[in-house]
C-alpha cells in the first residue's frame, strides 16, 4: 500500500548511517510496514543493503544475520544444514507456522518477524525453542564509534503480543542458535482455528545430548513461556506446567481456555515424538 507519510529513504551502508532522525524507523523486508499506514514515521532507513551475512556457522553454534530471508533460512535447513545439527528442520516447520505465502517468505526476514514481536510469529517461535540469543547494537556508539552489543534471549525479548524490550534506535543484528540445541531432538507442533489460518498455539521440545528438556509454547500466550526439566517429562507433570502459565489470551482467532487445552495436547503430542525419538 501507498505510505504517504514517507518523504525519505535511505539505504544504510555504514555504521554511521545507522543513526535515526526524527520520525526514521529501520525497514529489513518490510511486509509489515508496507502493509498498514505509519502515521508516526517519515522516513525508511534500509538494513538490507549493509552486507551483513545471511548465515554463519561458527565455533558456538549458528548465527542468522536480522537482513536473512525466511526463504533463504527454509533454503539452509533443507539442504545445507550440517548433518549432526538435526535439530535444523525445525526452521522449516518454524516457517510454515507463519500465515504467509512463498512471496513473503522471499522478502519477510527474520529479524523483522522478531523485531515485530507478534504472538504467533514463526522466527520467535523457532529462536525460543533453540535457546536462540538475540545481539543487539544499542544507538549510542563508543568513543572509537564502533557500536556497543548487547545479548538477550530472545523468549526475554518479546513482552506482550507486538511488545518486546528493544529501546529507541536499537538494533537486532543477529541471532545465534548454540550448537548443543542444534545437535538436540526438536518437534514443532501446531493448531490454528483455520486449516490456512494464522497460528493459535505452537508448542516446541526438545531433548539436548545431556538428556535434558525444554518445551515452550508461543501463539498461545502473549509471551513465549518455557519450562525446563532435568529429564523428558512425565505426562502428568507436563500437563501440569502448561496447562498452569498464565498469559493465554482471547483474540478473534482463539479464545484463552481453547488456546490453553490445545497447548496441552500439543505438548502431550510433542512429548510422545521426543520419547519415541529417542
Amino acid at each position: 500500500m501507498d505510505i504517504t507519510t514517507i518523504r525519505d529513504f535511505r539505504a544504510a551502508r555504514t555504521d554511521a548511517d545507522l543513526a535515526l532522525t526524527p520520525g526514521e524507523t529501520f525497514m529489513a523486508g518490510g511486509t509489515w510496514l508496507m502493509s498498514e499506514p505509519q502515521p508516526a514515521t517519515t522516513g525508511f532507513v534500509d538494513l538490507t543493503t549493509m552486507g551483513w551475512p545471511d548465515l554463519e556457522i561458527t565455533d558456538a553454534g549458528l548465527r542468522i544475520g536480522a537482513t536473512c530471508t525466511i526463504a533463504r533460512l527454509v533454503r539452509w535447513a533443507q539442504q545445507e544444514a550440517p548433518a549432526p545439527w538435526i535439530a535444523a528442520p525445525l526452521a522449516v516447520d518454524a516457517a510454515n507456522a507463519l500465515l504467509a505465502s512463498f512471496k513473503i517468505w522471499n522478502t519477510a526476514t527474520v529479524g523483522g518477524n522478531v523485531c515485530r514481536s507478534f504472538a504467533a510469529a514463526g522466527m520467535v517461535s523457532l529462536s525460543v525453542a533453540l535457546d536462540g540469543v538475540a545481539v543487539i547494537w544499542t544507538p549510542e556508539p563508543d568513543a572509537a564509534g564502533v557500536f556497543v552489543e548487547r545479548r538477550e534471549p530472545v523468549a526475554d525479548i518479546v513482552v506482550g503480543n507486538g511488545v518486546n524490550t528493544l529501546a529507541p534506535g536499537e538494533i537486532l543484528r543477529a541471532i545465534e542458535i548454540p550448537d548443543s540445541a542444534l545437535r538436540s531432538q526438536a518437534v514443532l507442533n501446531k493448531i490454528a482455528l483455520a486449516e490456512h489460518g494464522r497460528s493459535g498455539a505452537v508448542v516446541t521440545g526438545r531433548i539436548d545430548p545431556d538428556g535434558s528438556a525444554v518445551f515452550a509454547v508461543t501463539a498461545a500466550t502473549a509471551a513465549p513461556t518455557v519450562w525446563r526439566f532435568p529429564h523428558l517429562p512425565d505426562e502428568l507433570t507436563l500437563t501440569g506446567a502448561v496447562a498452569d502459565a498464565s498469559g493465554y489470551y482471547t483474540d478473534p482467532l482463539g479464545a484463552a481456555d481453547w488456546r490453553r487445552g490445545v497447548s496441552v495436547e500439543l505438548a502431550l503430542r510433542v512429548r510422545n515424538r521426543l520419547e519415541e525419538a529417542a
